[in-house]
């Protein structure tokens, strides 16, 4: 048997290089929770989950003072007994948000740990599905200050000519003239095959004034609108699921599978975004794509390239990964030793042990605003 001996915590900061707008807020910098979880014989496993642009050092606190001495002795290879042990010492502090961002940290390192240990990548220690890559969209469309349309669909463009052949891209901080504007430049400029998904960021409140835009929107065959609503506003993503032909994408900062299986009976979403750094880890990934399965649901996880292209390829009922092609956005790119690489606008899975890359240690070192930290038990 294989005990847990250490956790180890730090939060790193990594400031964007130019401000960056979506619907609702604007994103200066971003806070990551990085974990590692190392067993007595030697291995170790790294984990990690956005923290935010404020705030960011709770889940950095829930992971090494609330969840880590869950851990400390337990054996390495009972995931789903440490999971409930963590998600139960978990329950008076909070079962969604940065305390069940803490413990999805946790349960990465834990499977990226015994992946490690058992000497094969993750998607193979999975139980894999894929074997040598996985489609990915591109991931882009912000809104920077003096960005023009023709700026976007140059963008996308250069995305498409990259090999990818579906591309996303922000809706909802603009007026519907001047959003509208946007999407017809970008559907020009990628042509009429490619899939244009639209993310929204929760921009409306009410259904008419989703429904609007969705009927505005209708000649440029947009595949898919993301988070259209508050995510706990389940009705109206059913309601409008219902009225409009364009697949609802909903469920990236859903934890537990409990909501999930709300919105999957109440048909609220065609395309679950589930992210294992929030739901809950792998582990509790793994449910949701389960249950999601069996209802004939789609999984296109949001965020973190790294961490979901190996669980897409271990998930029979996932299609796409979300891929940042730069660091300009999802600047974690920057905390680790390697990137995927891409051919035809497929990520390609890598032959390692475990996740196949770590934190880069000067970057952790430059970027840490407390370095790393001990849990005790």
């Amino acid at each position: 048997m294989t005990v847990i001996t250490s956790v180890d915590t730090a939060t790193a900061v990594v400031p964007l290089d130019h401000a960056t707008a979506f619907s609702s807020r604007v994103v200066h910098e971003r806070a990551y929770t990085l974990v590692r979880v190392t067993g007595d014989d030697g291995v170790h496993g790294i984990g990690f989950c956005y923290a935010g642009n404020r705030g960011g050092q709770l889940a950095g606190l829930a992971a090494r003072d609330l969840l880590g001495p869950v851990l400390l002795g337990a054996d390495a290879h009972l995931t789903e007994a440490s999971w409930a042990a963590m998600y139960q010492e978990s329950l008076l502090h909070g079962r969604t948000g940065a305390v069940m961002r803490a413990l999805s940290a946790l349960d990465i390192a834990l499977w990226d740990r015994n992946a490690r240990a058992a000497g094969l990548p993750l998607h193979r220690y999975l139980g894999g599905y894929a074997a040598e890559s996985v489609p990915a969209y591109a991931s882009g469309g912000y809104y920077l200050d003096g960005k023009t349309p023709g700026d976007l669909a140059e963008e996308m463009r250069g995305y498409v000519a990259a090999g990818f052949e579906a591309v996303k891209l922000k809706i909802g901080r603009l007026d519907l003239a001047a959003d509208t504007k946007r999407l017809a430049a970008v559907r020009e400029a990628v042509g009429p095959d490619v899939l244009v998904m639209l993310d929204a960021n929760n921009a409306w409140s009410d259904l008419p004034t989703a429904l609007r835009a969705m009927w505005r929107w209708r000649d440029y065959d947009p595949y898919w609108i993301e988070e259209p609503f508050s995510p706990d506003d389940i009705d109206n993503h059913r309601r409008l699921a219902e009225q409009t032909d364009v697949l609802v994408a909903t469920g990236e900062i859903e934890a537990g599978r409990w909501r999930f299986a709300d919105l999957v009976k109440q048909e609220a979403a065609a395309i679950l975004q589930t992210d294992a750094a929030v739901c809950g880890g792998i582990s509790e990934f793994r449910r949701i794509a389960a249950t999601a399965d069996s209802h004939g649901v789609t999984l296109c996880p949001h965020w973190f390239h790294d961490l979901h292209a190996p669980l897409v390829a271990a998930t029979p009922n996932a299609r796409y990964v979300e891929f940042f092609p730069d660091s300009q956005v999802l600047n974690f790119r920057r905390l680790v030793d390697r990137q995927l690489e891409t051919s035809g606008g497929r990520l390609m899975l890598h032959s390692e042990p475990g996740l196949g890359f770590g934190f880069d240690p000067e970057a952790v070192t430059k970027y840490s605003v407390d370095g790393w930290q001990r849990s005790n038990a």
